[in-house]
């Protein structure tokens, strides 16, 4: 792991992945701070990261003024997954949260902010959004990660609403480079089973496919603390990924990709089958998603830099959440064309942005007003937005940024952004950020308490755009030590978020209320993580965040703590290598208390306590391209305690019982706040074909 660390940013990059299939990581030039180095080498040489985009275009981490964490497949497979969702909780900061103790539905929330305000970019165009978001981010296999860019804080300057939290680009591998053949099964004591396959055609020098397979497939059910609940919903995915890289005069863009997820998912009673499907009589979460995801990028043949991106996507899901059917459709088209000119010093992007999202379901969210007739929501966003990239001179880089947008509910919407980069040598590196963002919400796409109808959603009054100001101080101090690097990576960040869109959960046990919060949203705090390899071979990551997240409501002296953001969290990375390519890695993520949503008068404690995830693995590799690896997950054996209320009535037939029932608890499925899966073995086996 290189560069790693947490660095709020307004940063931009739709065209990260494509650019980075035709450079590529081998044209890139950059110092690995694993890598013995001499003191004279240290003294003399430049120290550079890998090519990345911070804006919009290829350009050193080192010379970039908006800092961008990297982590490439190899750092994830320290603890394999079969699935980003679960991958991503390695990242210092970034956290995938599990709303729902029976369907294990989630999201991602980066520093504290809820999943909604996190984008997923795929190759740097929004695949993952709204409805997606609820089941989409499972379906995403590691098999098609070359590499991801985290960046933390706002960047709708560029990326427009959505992206108010912060990025995550999952960048595919490239066709045209990678393996001939590329397996990699895996199996856990649970009776998780995952399979990703992959093979590469070459039609003549200049095109390559790159076609990849993933199964998964988790249908034993285990109940270890006896609720007669699933502790971990049951899944049987597959997807195919198709991508298409072509090699063009002049280094020129194109690539194009398709991407098929099929996903079956249950969670409920122990006894529950398929003909309870929507029944009353035993409850069952039932899901199956149909999604289909097309994306590519072209560069215009002629002497000026114009490029041209887009994406398409179309989710279906047919769900039962007990007898409450959920039924939607989602279809996002995105189209964005740039133009990048250098003039001296200067580096200028001028871009255009067509977005459109029909979304239609059979809640009351998208009937008309008088709920005589269905009223699908459809709805088109022009963007433009204008940067410049000024290197005053080799210690100094400025960045100046404007973006606009246009929709037809909430009008005119302005994003600028200002960032700042002070290297006074290759080892102290000073970034500020500042700027805005912009969130436009549909919230019967984000919150899965509205869809499982555990809870009625109520939004009140016409619910404004959200707003935040951000300002970043970020701080890279790369350390010699005895002819090595240690890479110390630290930022402090602070939003302020007005019209913020808050749902109340205490006012009534058995409703969200929503509406645009009487007050303000505060999202503050400081990072750090270490890299360091000692002289033996043994390599040390850790990082560790703060956070005080909370909203201020007007005429009350108090501040209400945001739902699942620990004040304290951290990642931990120990890997030693012996000479006999065999490696042991000790990696895991702990987390300090979170307020949760508990019910008026509820037994169970509003704080989460202190807890640890801990998992160890072992990997041996042989010369002939297979590799072994095994290991436990969960080491410590952490599971939440009472993470469903009243199990024995998920139909809440016996909620106003004075006698069993005095308090009126009801059955709510949102307490949880970490997986339920035990101390667990792994066993797998690839396979690369170069």
């Amino acid at each position: 792991m290189r560069q790693i660390l947490f660095s709020v940013v307004f940063l931009s990059s739709y065209c990260f992945s494509q650019e980075s299939d035709s450079l590529h990581l081998n044209q890139s030039k950059k110092i690995d701070s694993a890598k013995v180095l001499s003191k004279k080498e240290i003294k003399t040489r430049d120290i550079d990261d890998v090519v990345i985009t911070g804006t919009l275009k290829p350009i050193s981490k080192s010379k970039s003024p908006v800092n961008v964490e990297i982590y490439t497949q190899k750092f994830f497979q320290k603890n394999p997954t079969p699935s980003i969702f679960e991958a991503i909780s390695m990242v210092n900061g970034v956290k995938p949260q599990l709303n729902c103790s029976v369907c294990n539905t989630g999201d991602i929330h980066i520093n504290g902010l809820e999943g909604p305000y996190t984008m997923i970019l795929i190759d740097g165009m929004p695949i993952v959004s709204s409805l997606s978001t609820v089941y989409g981010l499972s379906g995403i296999p590691n098999s098609l990660v070359d590499r991801i860019e985290v960046v933390k804080g706002p960047a709708s300057s560029i990326y427009g609403s959505e992206a108010m939290g912060g990025v995550i680009n999952i960048i595919t591998k490239n066709a045209l480079t990678a393996p001939r053949l590329s397996v990699d099964l895996m199996t856990t004591s649970w009776a998780e089973n995952n399979v990703d396959l992959s093979t590469k055609f070459n039609f003549g020098k200049n095109v390559a496919s790159l076609l990849s397979l993933n199964y998964f497939n988790s249908t034993k059910r285990f109940d270890e603390n006896k609720d007669n609940f699933t502790d971990a919903a049951l899944q049987s995915r597959i997807s195919v990924f198709n991508k298409w890289n072509f090699v063009r005069k002049e280094n020129r863009l194109a690539s194009f990709a398709l991407r098929y997820l099929y996903e079956d998912r249950f969670g409920g009673e122990m006894q529950w089958n398929r003909s309870y499907r929507g029944s009353d009589q035993v409850y069952g979460e039932s899901i199956y998603t149909n999604r289909v995801e097309a994306f590519g990028v072209y560069q215009w043949p002629m002497k000026e830099n114009i490029v041209t991106q887009f994406s398409y996507n179309f989710h279906d899901q047919d769900s039962f959440y007990g007898n409450n059917p959920f039924l939607a459709t989602q279809k996002v088209a995105f189209t964005q064309t740039y133009w990048d000119k250098k003039l001296g010093n200067h580096d200028l992007v001028l871009g255009a942005t067509f977005k459109k999202t029909f979304y239609d379901d059979n809640t009351p969210g998208t009937m008309s007003s008088d709920g005589l007739q269905n009223e699908p929501m459809k709805s088109p966003i022009f963007g433009a937005f204008i940067q410049d990239q000024w290197e005053v001179n080799e210690k100094n880089t400025l960045l100046l940024g404007y973006r606009f947008d246009y929709d037809k509910i909430h009008h005119s919407v302005h994003s600028p952004r200002f960032a700042w980069k002070f290297s006074p040598n290759p080892y102290h590196t000073l970034r500020f950020n500042f700027g805005t963002g912009f969130r436009v919400v549909n919230l019967f796409t984000e919150d899965h308490a509205a869809l499982t109808g555990s809870r009625e959603v109520v939004i009140k009054d016409n619910l404004k755009p959200e707003r935040s100001i951000n300002g970043n101080l970020n701080y890279v101090w790369k350390i010699p030590a005895g002819g090595r690097l240690i890479n110390l990576d630290a930022s402090a960040f602070y939003t302020y978020f007005s019209n913020k869109i808050v749902g109340d959960f205490d006012a009534d046990p058995q409703k969200i209320i929503y509406d645009n919060l009487n007050g303000y949203g505060i999202s503050r705090g400081a990072s750090m993580n270490v890299d360091f390899s000692f002289s033996f071979p043994l390599s040390v990551n850790l990082g560790v965040t703060y956070l005080d997240v909370y909203q201020k409501f007007d005429g009350e002296t108090g501040k209400s703590r945001q739902l699942h953001a620990p004040k304290w969290s951290g990642t931990y990375s120990l890997t030693y290598k012996f000479k006999n390519n065999l490696a042991i890695d000790f990696t895991g993520q702990f987390y300090g208390p979170m307020r949760l949503p508990v019910l008026p008068n509820d037994y169970r404690p509003e704080y989460s306590p202190f807890y640890n995830l801990a998992n160890i693995q072992v990997s041996k590799s042989f010369n002939s391209g297979f590799e072994v690896y095994c290991g436990v997950k969960n080491l410590f054996n952490f599971t939440p305690k009472d993470p469903l209320m009243r199990p024995f009535d998920p139909f809440d037939n016996n909620v106003n019982d004075p006698i069993n029932n005095p308090n009126h608890y009801t059955f709510d499925t949102t307490y949880g706040y970490a997986p339920m899966q035990r101390i667990r073995g792994f066993l797998g086996v690839k396979y690369n074909l170069k």
